[in-house]
């Protein structure tokens, strides 16, 4: 039995990607508390495995089959060649959720570029409200709360999910088209909020001091 086929079997049965450590743990797994049944890949390395999943996927290729093995953010999962979808998609035929509109992902790039940023730096750059456009990238998994700036009023910061990086097929940012120059450009930013006057001045809702009785002619 070669490495080969075990990890194509496991990549066939998983419900969903499958890392380089997790196929390397079931290997090793696998007879646990069986002496009846020897593991001869009790010992395997990870290194062995990626080296599998990368002969695995070339042999598709070559092989012209119907089916890729793909890299992933979260692994690497068998999946239908992109060519077969017009048939595949039959099988499918549950209503497509709605495209996301222009100012939609024109919003989603900036803070996938820009992130972790402000929905006010957002404002910024696109000169308009996003409040309706950032709530419907949020129900749609593809951005999320990533904590609070440290500038007064400490707004919200945004950032792309692991969804995000599913939905457009990246193993991670830098695989963003013209990352690198993208990321240097200098792009308009919120105006800094103004600090508080200080507690010793005169609050606008304290009463002015009264002014000095007039005792007149002693």
């Amino acid at each position: 039995m070669h490495l080969s086929q075990v990890v194509e079997a496991l990549l066939f049965s998983a419900q969903k990607p499958l890392t380089p450590r997790e196929i390397t743990a079931a290997l090793k797994g696998a007879g646990d508390g069986d002496e009846s049944l020897p593991n001869e890949f009790a010992k395997i390395k990870e290194a062995e495995v990626a080296a599998a999943l990368e002969q695995l996927k070339i042999g598709y290729l070559e092989q012209q089959r119907a089916f890729q093995l793909i890299e992933k953010a979260d692994g690497w999962q068998l999946a239908s060649d992109p060519q077969f979808a017009p048939w595949v998609r039959q099988l499918f035929p549950a209503v497509k959720p709605a495209r996301l509109t222009p100012p939609a992902l024109e919003t989603l790039a900036i803070i996938a570029y820009r992130q972790p940023i402000t929905r006010a730096d957002v404002e910024a750059v696109r000169g308009v409200a996003i409040e309706s456009v950032l709530q419907t990238l949020m129900e749609r998994g593809l951005v999320k709360i990533a904590g609070r700036s440290e500038v007064p009023g400490r707004p919200l910061l945004y950032e792309t999910t692991q969804f995000f990086l599913e939905h457009f097929g990246l193993r991670d940012l830098d695989e963003l088209p013209n990352s690198d120059e993208l990321k240097r450009r200098e792009l308009p930013k919120a105006a800094p909020i103004v600090a508080p006057p200080n507690a010793e001045e005169t609050s606008p809702n304290q009463p002015e001091p009264a002014a000095p009785v007039d005792a007149g002619p002693a």
